[in-house]
């Protein structure tokens, strides 16, 4: 039953349907390079194909039949531009035509120009249509094929059905594995793409899983430095108003609260295995540490401060070390044998930085990355509503320039 489905919905139900051959594209690897205007034509080149086809039928039909029946076998191949199906069912009555009216027993069931026309027309229906589809149409030509040679030709008429028979199996046979190569194709692309924006995505959250641990670390502790000092200052004061306890006693509670509901929220992102770090977390003023290690490892490097140096919130400082750090990761492992420059700048609205490295140099190859570490540095800048830029310069180094916004800290504030 559904074998019997899927012939009637490939070649009976809207066998006439009106499918106009569509252009080719002309960005493919050889069509892009034709200059502008035989690009433009090339888009038609199916069409061109089609029509030439039509004309060699028409000879071949014209010089065998010495009529003007010949000229029909061009006819179904040409229907196929608009209708390729019903073109199909066309030129195997255009046969069955022909070869009564002037067919002989040496070239039944197909004269020479219902044999070309016909071979052609099947080629085209089975390019525009599925592989089941042209399954159908060879079942269907041995059917007729076998029909004409018993019912209507007689055993010994049948001489083009073989022929027949095996260079339509042979182009239907290349057509179908021509499809299913192209479909094969574009399902690797597809896949190819939902695994890369995958990828991207599964690595933004784990960059983000990082710097939320970083800060939960930070802040937690922050919280809980506050809680302490609220809770030990009333005693550090003799006779402490009732208003100032009650502040103190205030502070404590939302510190607690806050603390609490930050480990509630940001906790979840902790693996099983997840250890808070011991050690303080590292900031700029590690940065001397860092650059040794990197130096240790072959990298060339040099660092340039500018601007009155000063601290800054613990957070802008440890995603500024970071930034640093998988920069000048980034050009030991993607330019071995270059120079690196990390220029620090303090400026009045916020924090600048920018790592430049040199062009690779040396027998050392690059190693292939996926871009991970640009992405996890721009998820730390826009996490603190800065900007970032990554590009290759002119002389094939590598540029990342980062800036991340600080608010001026009043004197009041800082007292």
């Amino acid at each position: 039953m559904d074998a019997i489905s899927g012939l009637r919905e490939d070649l009976f139900h809207d066998a006439f349907a009106y499918r106009p051959l569509e252009p080719r594209r002309t960005d493919g690897p050889i069509t892009r390079r034709l200059p502008g205007r035989i690009r433009e034509y090339s888009a038609w080149l199916p069409h061109g194909v089609i029509v030439l086809g039509a004309l060699i039928v028409a000879l071949v039909g014209v010089s065998d039949e010495q009529s003007l029946l010949g000229l029909l076998p061009a006819v179904p191949l040409l229907m196929t531009l608009v209708r390729p199906v019903g073109a199909w069912w066309l030129s195997l009555a255009v046969s069955a035509v022909l070869s009564i009216l002037g067919g002989s027993y040496d070239n039944w069931p197909w004269t020479p120009g219902a044999f070309a026309g016909y071979l052609f027309v099947i080629t085209v229906v089975a390019i525009r249509t599925r592989p089941r589809t042209a399954a159908w149409l060879w079942v269907l030509t041995a059917v007729y094929a076998t029909f004409a040679a018993i019912f209507l030709g007689g055993y010994a008429g049948g001489a083009t059905s073989a022929p027949m028979l095996f260079l339509s199996a042979l182009v239907l046979l290349t057509v179908t594995v021509l499809h299913v190569r192209r479909e094969a194709e574009q399902e690797v692309a597809i896949q190819q793409s939902v695994t890369a924006v995958e990828r991207d995505r599964r690595t933004l959250l784990e960059e983000r899983t990082t710097i939320a641990r970083e800060l939960h670390d930070v802040v937690a502790h922050h919280m809980s430095v506050v809680a302490i000092q609220a809770e030990a200052a009333p005693y550090r004061v003799e006779n402490p108003p009732p208003e100032l306890e009650k502040a103190f006693a205030t502070i404590r509670e939302n510190a607690v609260a806050a603390l609490t509901e930050l480990r509630r929220v940001l906790g979840v992102v902790r693996a099983e295995d997840y250890q808070a770090p011991d050690a303080p977390q590292p900031t700029l003023a590690d940065l001397d540490g860092l650059l040794g290690n990197v130096r240790d490892a072959g990298l060339t490097v040099e660092k340039t401060v500018t601007g009155a140096v000063r601290e800054l919130p613990q957070g802008v400082e440890l995603s500024a070390y970071r930034i640093v750090q998988e920069a000048l990761s980034n050009a030991l492992r993607h330019a071995p044998g270059s120079t690196a420059r990390v220029e620090i700048s303090y400026v009045l609205g916020g924090l600048g930085l920018r790592i430049v490295n040199t062009p690779p140099r040396g027998l050392v190859k690059p190693s292939p990355g996926a871009g991970h570490g640009i992405t996890g540095m721009r998820e730390r800048v826009t996490m603190l509503n800065g900007e970032m830029t990554a590009d290759l310069q002119e002389d094939g180094g590598y540029e990342v320039a980062a800036f991340i916004p600080v608010a001026a800290v009043k004197d009041g504030e800082a007292a």
